[in-house]
């Protein structure tokens, strides 16, 4: 497996907070930097409804993918290709990645709390 060494690519400006909100629209006064990190070599990883294996699957990214980083949160423990961690990574609004699988470059938080 590679080592933990990113370096994400792409800064895109969304919409802020309120894009993560249950109503699903954006409020246009806020923008946030959002960058795009990938997931482990070969991995098609499980997006999920909350930060646990437990949580219900929603999808699975294909191999080669990058996902955004809008918030982490602390969650189960979960052993990949980068480590283990317990930080949980919101991709979209109600959707959850391990960060052990996705290459921030860190073994800490690189993105806000949820």
């Amino acid at each position: 497996m590679a080592i933990d060494e990113a370096r994400p690519e792409t800064d895109v400006p969304l919409a802020g907070p309120a894009a993560l909100g249950e109503a699903g629209t954006a409020d246009s006064d806020i923008t946030a930097s959002v960058r795009y990190y990938p997931v482990a070599p070969g991995v098609a990883l499980h997006v999920r409804t909350g930060p646990g294996t437990q949580y219900d699957i929603i999808r699975t990214l294909p191999v080669g993918s990058r996902v955004p980083i809008f918030c982490q949160k602390p969650g189960q423990t979960v052993k990949g290709p980068y480590g283990t961690s317990r930080i949980w990574d919101n991709i979209g609004n109600g959707e959850f990645v391990s960060d052990a699988y996705i290459r921030t470059g860190s073994d800490g938080y690189v993105a806000i709390r949820c």
